[in-house]
């Protein structure tokens, strides 16, 4: 587990891959029973931790703002992680599915929290392994990245611009 300062709130990142128990997991999130409350997200779409800090960072302001467009903190981040405005759509894109074996754990204000290792039924591995673990095709794909952008940036300073700008559009 890796802790972030965001916007003076603590985002705890745990990755796991090997898990056995997603479908569990999702039923769980589902019916809004899931204890800790965390947002799970398929970490084969994400290729760095930065776009994920983005996407906490727009959540706790929408929190702050009490204007939410999801039901809570931990599905804002899901939705604020997509480059759309569909809900439904960015949840089940970027969230779990009840196949997903490789998982970004992400929890606000749980430092020093230990709890997520006893609820997600995997291998915990560094952080660092999210980039050459990332599908950049399909992520390339879900955020329409050309290869002539990539030329000129970074798969992850794309995706970061994509969920900055998403509400300005």
């Amino acid at each position: 587990m890796k802790e972030f300062n965001v916007a003076g709130s603590i985002v705890s990142l745990s990755l796991f891959t090997d898990v056995c128990n997603s479908k569990e997991l999702l039923e769980s999130i589902q019916a809004g029973t899931l204890e800790p409350e965390v947002a799970l997200m398929n970490a084969s779409l994400i290729p760095d931790v930065f776009p994920v800090l983005a996407a906490a960072y727009n959540a706790i302001i929408a929190k702050s703002r009490e204007s939410l467009t999801t039901r809570s903190l931990h599905s804002e981040i899901v939705y604020n992680y997509s480059g759309s405005k569909h809900i439904t759509e960015s949840l089940k894109r970027f969230g779990i599915s009840d196949k997903t074996t490789y998982i970004l754990a992400v929890r606000f204000d749980a430092a020093g929290d230990e709890d997520l290792v006893k609820v997600v039924k995997g291998k915990e591995i560094d952080l660092g392994e999210l980039e050459a673990r990332a599908d950049q095709s399909l992520i390339q794909k879900h955020y329409k990245i050309s290869s002539e952008e990539l030329a000129i940036s970074s798969l992850s300073d794309a995706v970061t611009c994509r969920i900055a700008v998403r509400d300005a559009l």
